[in-house]
């Protein structure tokens, strides 16, 4: 017969598990309502959980959504790395960038919630009242650039690395707000899928892309 678990254990299990809720809750609610918008009493009233599982995992409202961020971020560039493995080796530089950016909207369909979440606080001002949270959006927006600048000199590496770097410099901001209108139109359900305009910003960034070559 099974020993039952010590009490120890199960509840660790069970505090982990009453964080997670908190966090998805979380991260749910503020992406419709934003941080302003969402009460603890609303966040209480999503998960069922007492006020005391709040605070027993969180010092306040701004270090909940801090937690929500760097999980958020984590979860969004660990599966852009995962959907980005083994990437093409030949290919035109617009055939490799359509395979990232195909991939990298299939990534946005599954992340809705943390990328709504964060263009609300990158659009609004109420991130500065949480200071953790704002650096992490910040980070998260960079980081995005970086990915960003990663994929365009991936892209373009048969053309040689000099104008690949001079290409992906040129074009990760480009690309960013590309997928920022691209996101805002998914949510905004215009009638067209991500995946389409996930080519045409790659004809758009090829053809910039190998203008700038042309004219070094």
């Amino acid at each position: 017969m099974d020993k039952p678990a010590p009490k120890a254990q199960t509840g660790n299990r069970r505090g982990r598990r009453s964080r997670q809720e908190i966090l998805d809750a979380t991260a749910r609610v503020m992406s419709v309502r934003g941080y302003a918008g969402t009460s603890m009493s609303t966040l209480i009233k999503e998960t069922g959980l007492p006020r005391s599982a709040f605070y027993h995992h969180f010092e306040s409202k701004a270090g909940l959504l801090s937690a929500v961020m760097s999980q958020g971020a984590s979860d969004y560039f660990d599966a852009m790395r995962e959907a980005h493995r083994n990437p093409p080796e030949g290919g035109t530089p617009r055939e490799r960038l359509g395979w990232y950016l195909r991939r990298t909207g299939e990534v946005f369909e599954h992340r809705e919630a943390f990328l709504r979440l964060l263009l609300v606080l990158v659009m609004s001002n109420e991130a500065a009242e949480a200071p953790e949270a704002l650096r992490t959006v910040i980070a998260v927006r960079d980081e995005g650039r970086d990915y960003m600048r990663h994929m365009i000199r991936s892209s373009f590496l048969s053309e040689g690395e000099e104008a690949a770097n001079t290409v992906a410099d040129a074009l990760a901001h480009f690309g960013m707000a590309g997928f920022d209108g691209a996101f805002v139109s998914l949510q905004s359900e215009d009638g067209k899928p991500i995946s389409e305009f996930m080519e045409q910003l790659a004809d758009a960034m090829t053809a910039i892309g190998e203008a700038l070559i042309a004219r070094h």
